[in-house]
């Protein structure tokens, strides 16, 4: 079995002012000389983990782990209907990291993203090439509009009946071509119990879509606290309905931007949410890049996913 490095409790922690009434709630673990690293967690609205903390050798690396607008520990926080998500796009949460590393006094860093968290690492990376040094990828998505429609259409062909009840969630009128901005409405609406409805039926398709993974574990979307179910719904329709705010295609069309940057790139066989057919496209366009297909794992992991990973972080921590 691949160990995760023993918990680590950050060294130092606190919440950066990004504008916008904005606060993200950043920490570093490890070691204060380490080689600087980054990880950037999914979701969008996931938010960070003490469990992402185990992924670096905290004799070697000096990680970063923050909470992306709108998510975790940062304020205001997604889950109120109050707060204001015109502000929180992916070029928002760039800047925010760019922000942060200036904030820490980090010349470059290594990015360690996953899932949605791949996105943002390639955008970032691909505005800004000359301050990361390595990446390293899980679960590889793009977030392009054809991968947004597999995600929450087309993989209902596998699971008919959960895709009919996440379908059947928002008015009739919306069902056609304007599903996901349907739920941004609900997850935007004053009466709580609608917004709790919403939440709750986007996140038991996300379950759903797992359910097949020979490693998954029941309810893997659905058992978090109500806030985070919240934020997570409602951020993940917001981005989702406007295509991350991405030109199509962009960040493959892009992916020389990230010659002399090092990356490995791993990806699950059995992935239904993200199948692997886009993290072999990135691989072709990014001549640096090394991909690993895990034949055991699906978008959740598996033991040898994991192992790959730690792997490439122990690698590019010499």
């Amino acid at each position: 079995m691949a160990e995760l490095y023993p918990p680590i409790e950050p060294y130092e922690h606190g919440m950066l002012d990004v504008g916008d009434g904005q606060r993200i709630y950043w920490e570093i673990c490890g070691n204060p000389a380490g080689k600087p690293a980054v990880m950037v967690h999914g979701g969008p609205g996931s938010g960070c983990s003490t469990g992402h903390r185990r992924s670096f050798d905290p004799e070697r690396y000096r990680a970063v782990l923050f909470d992306q607008r709108g998510s975790g520990r940062s304020t205001p926080h997604a889950s109120d209907p109050a707060t204001d998500l015109s502000v929180n796009t992916t070029d928002h949460l760039i800047a925010d990291m760019e922000r942060l590393r200036e904030h820490l006094g980090i010349d470059r860093w290594l990015l360690f993203g996953g899932s949605w968290g791949s996105t943002l690492t390639l955008a970032y990376a691909q505005r800004y090439p000359h301050r990361v040094t390595e990446i390293v990828i899980a679960s590889v998505t793009m977030t392009r509009r054809s991968e947004i429609d597999w995600l929450y259409r087309g993989v209902g062909r596998f699971f008919p009946e959960a895709w009919e009840r996440f379908r059947d969630g928002v008015p009739e009128a919306h069902r056609d071509g304007g599903l996901l901005a349907g739920y941004a409405r609900l997850m935007d609406n004053a009466d709580s119990a609608v917004r709790e409805q919403a939440a709750r039926d986007w996140l038991t398709w996300e379950d759903a879509v797992v359910s097949a993974e020979p490693n998954g574990r029941r309810n893997i979307f659905t058992d978090r606290p109500p806030a985070a179910v919240l934020a997570f719904a409602r951020l993940c329709a917001h981005y989702f309905s406007h295509g991350a705010w991405l030109e199509e295609g962009a960040l493959l069309r892009d992916a020389g931007k990230l010659a002399g940057i090092r990356g490995v790139l791993v990806h699950g066989r059995q992935d239904l949410s993200g199948p692997a057919g886009t993290a072999w496209e990135l691989a072709r366009a990014w001549p640096d890049a090394q991909l690993s297909i895990i034949e055991d794992a699906g978008h959740t992991g598996s033991d040898a996913m994991r192992a790959r990973i730690l792997g490439a972080l122990d690698a590019f921590a010499r």
